[in-house]
């Protein structure tokens, strides 16, 4: 187990498990750690969840699979590889009898720890540049902030045109708000 401090509960919940779970959960949390090195591990909602200003991952183990939940934005970007898991909006299941995509896993943490750091780092992890306070100081930052806006606005203009498609009630029911609102007024369909 964990010499890290601070990491009891989460020792104490992979504990409960028989072993060779346990050995399948210790595998995960070795995997999202190192790819998210500077995320504080704690345990919220009961399960094992790994935070950097706010909740970037939560994994758990259950009768039949470990269960990854990365948040929809990660469960998009990664579909085609999570193809033949059972999944949720932002949630994959991955069985117990199965090896673990320990790889997949790592990427898809580190998707999440890219989300959270500041714009520039993060196009420059992209790049290769390993020294975070190199990367503060670089030239870059007018590139990354533009390209971490691109990459918000695609996103949002995904679900403000899936939203259009529903019609207005749907879409501000479902979160998207105003923007789809906007967007569905601009396609020229009425409300009624």
């Amino acid at each position: 187990m964990s010499t890290v401090p601070g990491c009891a509960e989460i020792d104490a919940y992979i504990g409960q498990f028989p072993v060779a779970v346990q050995r399948l959960l210790t595998q995960v949390r070795d995997t999202v750690r190192s790819a998210i090195p500077h995320a504080e591990e704690v345990m919220r909602y009961g399960i094992p969840t790994l935070r950097l200003k706010t909740n970037l991952l939560h994994y758990a183990a259950f009768e039949n699979h470990i269960g990854l939940y990365p948040t929809p934005v990660a469960m998009q970007h990664f579909a085609a590889e999570l193809r033949g898991y059972v999944q949720g909006k932002g949630s994959v299941q991955f069985p117990l009898d199965v090896p673990l995509p320990l790889d997949l896993i790592a990427r898809i943490a580190e998707f999440r720890g890219a989300s959270q750091l500041p714009a520039k780092v993060a196009v420059a992890k992209a790049a290769g540049k390993s020294s975070e306070k190199a990367v503060l100081k670089s030239p870059a930052k007018k590139a990354a902030k533009k390209a971490a806006k691109k990459a918000e606005k695609s996103v949002v203009k995904k679900v403000a045109k899936k939203a259009a498609k529903k019609g207005v009630k749907s879409a501000v029911g479902k979160g998207t708000g105003l923007r789809a609102a906007k967007a569905f007024r601009r396609s020229g369909r009425s409300a009624r």
